[in-house]
């Protein structure tokens, strides 16, 4: 499904509006399932919902009451991610991968970029089920995975190459920042405070993104964050490579 480039920066294309293809499938699928749930009677909506969605409580005494049964108990460590409570769930989420999953999927690649986004999302809500084990509120949302699209990039979007005009950014040679550099380094540090600051705003206070929505699951958050921040090294190879290839957004 991937294609790559032969090698070398497509300097024909604007490269604000240059999208990787994984990431237009990733936001494709998400659309899709936000949609079709979305055109199934109530009663299928909310059974297949439950069954997608990520709920702690499937790991308590209650949990085998839960659709899906224990092939969810496993699959909605990922699957939750497909789901999104409204519009502008799915539209907040969207932007932030557009944004911040197309560095990572043109840094490592379309498999490495769909490999990282499985781990920060799992880690996501392995962090949340700590926090909340025994909830029966469910979690849904790619929130968590971008989340780790936001901290893998950091360790290399501010070390970048300046582009010449007509170039895309230097995403693939930049090696990426040590933990000590990032910890060390001012503007990552005020990123990752804003960013703090935000989640625990929303999380804390209860903030919410609409009026139909749920609380922010700041914790999956964090703990996308996290994975993202110290796992980014296993999917990058520290070595350039052609670029994926990039379509008109």
């Amino acid at each position: 499904m991937m294609q790559h480039d032969r090698g070398g920066t497509d300097r024909s294309r604007n490269p604000v509006f240059n999208v990787p293809t994984s990431v237009l499938i990733a936001m494709g699928v998400l659309l899709a399932v936000y949609i079709g749930l979305n055109l199934l009677p109530w009663e299928e909506r909310l059974r297949l919902l439950l069954t997608l969605a990520f709920i702690p409580a499937r790991y308590s005494s209650g949990g085998a009451e839960l659709p899906g049964g224990p092939i969810a108990d496993v699959t909605s460590f990922a699957t939750y991610m497909l789901v999104h409570g409204s519009a502008v769930h799915l539209l907040v989420n969207g932007l932030w991968m557009l944004a911040f999953g197309s560095a990572i999927a043109k840094r490592v690649g379309g498999k490495r970029f769909f490999a990282f986004t499985l781990f920060c999302g799992v880690a996501a809500a392995f962090a949340h089920l700590l926090v909340h084990l025994g909830e029966a509120v469910p979690v849904v949302g790619a929130s968590g995975a971008v989340s780790g699209h936001m901290a893998g990039a950091v360790r290399f979007l501010f070390g970048a190459k300046r582009p010449s005009p007509g170039l895309q950014t230097d995403l693939v040679s930049q090696p990426l920042a040590t933990l000590r550099q990032t910890f060390t380094d001012r503007r990552i540090l005020i990123f990752l405070a804003i960013w703090l600051a935000v989640n625990l705003l929303f999380g804390m206070g209860d903030v919410r993104l609409d009026g139909a929505g749920g609380s922010i699951a700041w914790v999956a958050h964090m703990g996308g964050f996290a994975a993202g921040l110290l796992g980014i090294g296993l999917f990058d190879t520290r070595t350039p490579r052609a670029t994926e290839r990039t379509t008109p957004h």
